[in-house]
């Protein structure tokens, strides 16, 4: 989230445009437990992030201001306290950025949240820990690609949470002309990258390195709740 905060490059709005592609399902899920309604949700929820990045919020998220998935969460409490009292009729569509956001998967995964007291605190965090591992998931799976490995990517993708004994690595060496040992020191592999890229993401949204551990804790049971 560093990159998010520099002054205007070419790299700067990357990472802007990267922060909203992988964030903005959480805050819809969060408006939406709140009780309101999937259109004026998703509205909230772009003219939020235009506001957030208009103004360059994300510059103060910095190192000294502690996780930057509470502190985005907080920005939109603040956004909605200030949004109540200043509008009275808002024409839907206006001030939106150039973002495609699928509505409908945002209600399917608004739909899959469990209803818990912990709403809708809960159900952001929980959706902010898969965001996140989909970003981790999405960036492994195109380079395997790249490496013309995604077929056994696709194979392996399933077990990333699983015992690795559950692995059927002689049916997958098989398939893919393989030997068991390699298909399982493959897979081996491919957990450490991803625990790499997973703690290299959660880097990126805490205050200092020291907090990692504990971040990566709480995504692990926010996801399995």
């Amino acid at each position: 989230m560093i990159a998010a905060g520099d002054a205007p490059t070419e790299r700067s709005q990357a990472a802007l445009a990267e922060l909203c592609r992988t964030y903005w399902q959480p805050l819809y899920v969060f408006l939406r437990r709140k009780g309101i309604a999937p259109h004026e949700a998703q509205d909230l929820t772009q003219a939020f992030l235009a506001d957030f990045l208009a103004r360059n919020q994300v510059a103060r998220a910095d190192r000294d201001l502690g996780r930057f998935r509470s502190f985005l969460a907080a920005s939109l409490e603040n956004y909605l306290h200030n949004e109540w009292r200043r509008r009275s009729a808002q024409k839907r569509g206006g001030g939106r950025i150039p973002l495609s956001l699928d509505l409908a998967r945002a209600e399917e995964s608004y739909a899959a949240e469990p209803m818990d007291p912990e709403t809708p605190a809960a159900a952001y965090d929980r959706q902010w820990a898969r965001a996140l591992l989909d970003q981790v998931v999405t960036t492994l799976r195109r380079r395997w690609e790249a490496d013309g490995r995604g077929e056994l990517f696709r194979e392996f993708e399933a077990h990333l949470w699983q015992d690795a004994a559950a692995v059927p690595y002689a049916q997958l060496g098989a398939r893919f002309d393989l030997t068991p040992v390699n298909v399982r020191v493959t897979f081996h592999r491919l957990r450490q990258q991803y625990r790499e890229h997973l703690r290299l993401a959660v880097a990126q949204t805490v205050a200092s390195e020291g907090e990692v551990e504990d971040e990566l804790r709480f995504l692990m049971q926010a996801v399995s709740r």
